[in-house]
Protein backbone atom coordinates (compact mmCIF):
# COMPACT_ATOMS: atom_id res chain seq x y z
CA UNK A 1 0.00 0.00 0.00
CA UNK A 2 0.88 3.59 -0.55
CA UNK A 3 0.60 5.86 1.89
CA UNK A 4 -0.05 9.68 1.27
CA UNK A 5 0.81 12.38 3.89
CA UNK A 6 -0.15 15.48 2.56
CA UNK A 7 0.78 18.62 3.76
CA UNK A 8 -0.73 21.96 1.97
CA UNK A 9 -3.86 24.21 3.55
CA UNK A 10 -4.76 25.31 0.48
CA UNK A 11 -7.27 22.96 -2.26
CA UNK A 12 -6.11 25.00 -4.80
CA UNK A 13 -2.15 24.88 -4.48
CA UNK A 14 0.07 23.10 -7.29
CA UNK A 15 0.83 20.57 -3.78
CA UNK A 16 -2.81 20.04 -4.13
CA UNK A 17 -2.32 19.59 -7.76
CA UNK A 18 0.18 16.80 -7.37
CA UNK A 19 -1.51 14.81 -4.72
CA UNK A 20 -4.43 14.57 -7.43
CA UNK A 21 -2.09 13.56 -9.96
CA UNK A 22 -0.53 10.84 -7.24
CA UNK A 23 -3.65 9.25 -6.99
CA UNK A 24 -4.94 9.30 -9.66
CA UNK A 25 -1.99 7.20 -11.80
CA UNK A 26 -2.20 5.07 -8.17
CA UNK A 27 -6.03 4.64 -8.42
CA UNK A 28 -5.57 4.09 -12.66
CA UNK A 29 -3.24 1.54 -12.22
CA UNK A 30 -5.21 -0.24 -9.31
CA UNK A 31 -2.69 0.41 -6.45
CA UNK A 32 -3.49 0.22 -2.68
CA UNK A 33 -2.83 3.71 -1.47
CA UNK A 34 -4.51 5.61 1.55
CA UNK A 35 -4.36 9.83 1.77
CA UNK A 36 -3.75 11.43 5.38
CA UNK A 37 -4.63 15.09 4.86
CA UNK A 38 -3.28 16.86 7.54
CA UNK A 39 -4.69 20.19 7.71
CA UNK A 40 -8.44 18.38 6.19
CA UNK A 41 -8.20 15.98 9.01
CA UNK A 42 -6.55 18.85 11.82
CA UNK A 43 -3.74 16.55 13.03
CA UNK A 44 -2.93 18.38 16.34
CA UNK A 45 0.88 18.72 15.55
CA UNK A 46 1.51 19.77 19.16
CA UNK A 47 3.88 17.38 21.13
CA UNK A 48 2.60 17.87 24.79
CA UNK A 49 3.17 16.89 28.45
CA UNK A 50 0.07 14.27 27.79
CA UNK A 51 1.85 13.17 25.04
CA UNK A 52 4.68 12.31 26.93
CA UNK A 53 2.88 10.87 29.83
CA UNK A 54 1.32 8.68 27.61
CA UNK A 55 4.38 6.97 26.39
CA UNK A 56 5.85 6.62 29.54
CA UNK A 57 2.84 4.49 30.65
CA UNK A 58 3.52 2.32 27.86
CA UNK A 59 0.92 3.48 25.62
CA UNK A 60 0.16 5.85 22.86
CA UNK A 61 -2.79 8.33 22.05
CA UNK A 62 -5.82 7.55 20.11
CA UNK A 63 -4.83 10.11 17.45
CA UNK A 64 -1.40 9.07 17.46
CA UNK A 65 -1.97 5.34 17.65
CA UNK A 66 -4.17 5.84 14.26
CA UNK A 67 -1.29 7.26 12.75
CA UNK A 68 0.95 4.61 13.28
CA UNK A 69 -2.01 1.87 11.84
CA UNK A 70 -1.70 3.87 8.39
CA UNK A 71 2.27 3.53 8.33
CA UNK A 72 2.10 0.21 9.36
CA UNK A 73 0.09 -0.86 6.37
CA UNK A 74 2.36 0.85 4.18
CA UNK A 75 4.94 -0.32 1.99
CA UNK A 76 5.53 3.40 0.40
CA UNK A 77 4.97 6.49 1.93
CA UNK A 78 5.01 9.70 0.00
CA UNK A 79 5.54 13.13 1.34
CA UNK A 80 3.99 16.23 -0.07
CA UNK A 81 4.46 19.41 1.05
CA UNK A 82 5.91 22.69 0.22
CA UNK A 83 9.27 24.15 1.77
CA UNK A 84 8.55 27.02 3.94
CA UNK A 85 10.98 28.88 5.64
CA UNK A 86 13.88 26.47 4.22
CA UNK A 87 11.73 23.79 5.94
CA UNK A 88 8.65 21.61 6.02
CA UNK A 89 4.98 23.01 7.16
CA UNK A 90 4.52 23.04 10.80
CA UNK A 91 1.69 20.86 10.91
CA UNK A 92 3.94 17.89 9.23
CA UNK A 93 7.08 18.35 11.72
CA UNK A 94 4.42 18.13 14.67
CA UNK A 95 3.11 14.86 12.71
CA UNK A 96 6.66 13.80 12.65
CA UNK A 97 7.26 14.59 15.99
CA UNK A 98 4.47 12.57 17.60
CA UNK A 99 3.88 10.05 15.06
CA UNK A 100 7.71 9.14 14.76
CA UNK A 101 7.72 7.93 18.32
CA UNK A 102 10.11 5.95 20.34
CA UNK A 103 9.35 2.31 20.53
CA UNK A 104 7.19 2.79 16.55
CA UNK A 105 10.11 4.24 14.39
CA UNK A 106 13.03 3.55 16.69
CA UNK A 107 14.55 2.55 19.29
CA UNK A 108 17.88 2.01 21.72
CA UNK A 109 19.25 -1.67 21.37
CA UNK A 110 22.58 -2.26 23.34
CA UNK A 111 23.67 1.76 23.56
CA UNK A 112 23.02 1.99 19.62
CA UNK A 113 19.59 3.63 18.13
CA UNK A 114 17.45 1.67 15.78
CA UNK A 115 15.05 2.24 12.92
CA UNK A 116 12.47 0.51 13.07
CA UNK A 117 10.59 1.09 9.92
CA UNK A 118 13.49 -0.82 7.58
CA UNK A 119 10.92 -2.05 5.61
CA UNK A 120 9.40 0.96 4.20
CA UNK A 121 10.58 3.48 1.05
CA UNK A 122 9.78 6.81 0.79
CA UNK A 123 9.19 9.17 -1.96
CA UNK A 124 8.89 12.61 -1.01
CA UNK A 125 7.57 15.88 -3.17
CA UNK A 126 8.53 19.59 -2.76
CA UNK A 127 7.69 22.65 -4.12
CA UNK A 128 9.57 25.83 -3.74
CA UNK A 129 9.01 29.18 -4.69
CA UNK A 130 12.65 29.62 -4.96
CA UNK A 131 15.08 28.81 -8.19
CA UNK A 132 17.55 26.22 -8.13
CA UNK A 133 20.15 28.68 -8.68
CA UNK A 134 19.20 29.82 -5.36
CA UNK A 135 19.16 26.26 -3.42
CA UNK A 136 21.38 24.17 -5.60
CA UNK A 137 24.78 26.28 -5.42
CA UNK A 138 24.33 27.76 -2.11
CA UNK A 139 23.94 23.87 -0.93
CA UNK A 140 20.36 24.35 0.63
CA UNK A 141 19.13 21.74 -1.73
CA UNK A 142 21.24 19.35 0.31
CA UNK A 143 20.87 20.57 3.43
CA UNK A 144 17.54 19.76 3.18
CA UNK A 145 18.32 16.27 1.51
CA UNK A 146 20.18 15.74 4.73
CA UNK A 147 17.30 17.22 7.23
CA UNK A 148 14.53 15.13 5.71
CA UNK A 149 16.01 11.69 3.97
CA UNK A 150 19.00 11.10 6.61
CA UNK A 151 18.16 13.27 9.82
CA UNK A 152 14.81 11.75 9.69
CA UNK A 153 13.93 8.81 7.74
CA UNK A 154 17.42 6.94 7.46
CA UNK A 155 17.50 7.33 10.77
CA UNK A 156 14.07 5.28 11.17
CA UNK A 157 15.07 3.07 8.66
CA UNK A 158 13.31 4.17 5.73
CA UNK A 159 15.07 4.20 1.99
CA UNK A 160 14.40 7.50 0.71
CA UNK A 161 13.73 6.11 -3.23
CA UNK A 162 12.77 9.44 -4.74
CA UNK A 163 13.41 12.58 -3.40
CA UNK A 164 12.16 15.86 -5.71
CA UNK A 165 12.19 19.26 -5.98
CA UNK A 166 10.08 21.08 -8.07
CA UNK A 167 11.36 24.64 -8.57
CA UNK A 168 10.09 28.36 -9.00
CA UNK A 169 6.76 27.07 -8.59
CA UNK A 170 4.63 30.67 -8.26
CA UNK A 171 6.81 32.26 -11.22
CA UNK A 172 6.71 29.72 -14.12
CA UNK A 173 4.65 29.25 -16.94
CA UNK A 174 1.44 26.77 -16.68
CA UNK A 175 3.17 24.58 -19.37
CA UNK A 176 6.05 24.29 -17.10
CA UNK A 177 4.28 23.75 -13.96
CA UNK A 178 2.54 20.85 -16.91
CA UNK A 179 5.99 19.40 -17.24
CA UNK A 180 6.36 19.60 -13.85
CA UNK A 181 2.88 16.87 -13.23
CA UNK A 182 4.32 14.90 -16.28
CA UNK A 183 7.29 14.20 -14.18
CA UNK A 184 5.17 13.05 -10.99
CA UNK A 185 2.89 10.77 -13.25
CA UNK A 186 6.25 9.16 -15.09
CA UNK A 187 7.86 8.26 -11.59
CA UNK A 188 4.48 7.33 -9.98
CA UNK A 189 3.91 4.92 -13.15
CA UNK A 190 7.29 3.36 -12.29
CA UNK A 191 6.89 3.04 -8.95
CA UNK A 192 3.68 1.63 -9.16
CA UNK A 193 5.16 -1.07 -11.69
CA UNK A 194 7.84 -1.94 -9.25
CA UNK A 195 4.58 -2.50 -6.35
CA UNK A 196 2.45 -4.58 -9.13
Amino acid sequence: MFLIVYAHPNPKSFNHAIKEKVVEVLTRRDVPHEVRDLYATGFNPVLSAKDFETFLSGSVPEDIKLEQEFIRKAQFLVFIYPIWWTGMPAILKGYIDRVFSYGFAYEERKGELVGLLSDKKAIIINTLGASSLDYGPSGMEECLRKTADVGIFKFCGIEVVEHMFLYSVPYVSDEERSKMLELVEKTFEKLAEVFL
